[in-house]
């Protein structure tokens, strides 16, 4: 199975309702699923981080409960989902100093109770 934990490639998250958006990291929880939204860091836990609850199934696509996770489609593939993550891209372009690094990232989703993996 592939490693959630571990892709570095922009992950959607589809809920329920079929509403998606790219999220900006996903870690193993012992519940199921700790994603944390785009600009989390800008926000507090309660808002920008979601514990999908349930088993991970899958290769990627993921299934974990009534969500869906996939990779980001590339060369125009998710129209609708590209000034999201363009919003992102530019921001982690201009703001580097601001984005905490991955190990600090890593610390609070642990906080979090996710285990994530180095």
């Amino acid at each position: 199975m592939a490693d959630i934990n571990q892709m570095t490639a922009p992950l959607v998250l589809r809920d329920p309702e079929g509403n998606e958006r790219v999220i900006a990291a996903a870690f193993s929880h012992p519940l199921g699923l700790l994603c944390l939204d785009l600009f989390w860091h800008q926000s507090s836990p309660d808002q920008a981080a979601h514990l999908l609850r349930g088993e991970l199934h899958g290769e990627g696509p993921w299934r974990i409960g009534d969500y869906r996770l996939r990779v980001l489609g590339c060369h125009n593939t998710d129209p609708h989902l590209a000034d999201q993550f363009a919003a992102w891209n530019q921001y982690l372009q201009n703001h580097a100093d601001e984005y905490p690094p991955r190990a600090q990232m890593m610390e609070i989703a642990a906080r979090l109770g996710a285990t994530p993996q180095h």
